[in-house]
């Protein structure tokens, strides 16, 4: 059964998050608040962790659209070819915030993720979020966490989320009541910015 952790956003016990970043190294589910819906995330170097995710969520692992949550920009070079500058200002002026970007993937990615020709990466404005990834040394795959509820499509509490994960997931992260609208995703991989989903972060910044 999993562990329930409760965490505050303004000044994660350091200690805490110590113990979940042993839980993620070792191949460990964790389910962790963010700027917009609570995530999945594992070790992105762990293929089991990741297959279990994959087992989770009912899909193929090399068809998976996870995103890579990071902890600020100096992460993307492991992972995303040379970007131009404009892109540059749009990830700066964007970041930390409720975004995913889909960026051109390059050849360092982790193995279950070397066919993919883009990457798509997240910058979460919240302080329990980056402080896991921080802990972990390298970025964490990520995916919402969805509700059967045909009114809600994401729990927003976390003594639910963890009434229905704990036997899924190894911890579960009590960070306050998420928000139940998830991130805008733009796709930069091209030249122009397209739109994908329409979510929490305001198109108007760009």
């Amino acid at each position: 059964m999993a562990e329930f952790v409760k965490l505050y956003e303004e000044n994660p016990n350091p200690r805490q998050i110590e113990k979940i970043g042993h839980v993620l190294r070792k191949g460990g589910l964790v389910i962790y608040p963010t700027d917009t819906v609570y995530g999945l995330g594992c070790d992105i170097t762990n293929s089991k962790a990741l297959q279990r995710i994959a087992r989770i969520k009912g899909v193929k692992l090399e068809k998976a659209n996870w995103s890579f949550v990071c902890a600020d920009l100096s992460n993307l070079s492991d992972y995303v070819r040379q970007i131009d500058s404009s892109t540059f200002k749009i990830l700066k002026r964007a970041l930390p915030g409720p975004y995913t970007f889909i960026l051109p993937g390059n050849n360092n990615l982790p193995k279950d993720f070397k066919k993919k020709k883009t990457v798509g990466i997240r910058i979460p404005d919240n302080n329990i979020a980056r402080a896991l990834v921080m802990e972990l040394g390298n970025p964490i795959v990520s995916t919402s966490i969805h509700d059967e509820d045909d009114i809600l499509e994401y729990t927003t509490d976390p003594e639910l989320i963890f009434e229905k994960w704990q036997n899924l997931v190894d911890v579960v992260i009590d960070g306050g009541y998420g928000d139940n609208v998830a991130s805008t995703v733009i796709d930069l991989s091209e030249s122009i910015p397209e739109v994908i989903r329409e979510g929490k972060g305001s198109l108007e910044i760009f």
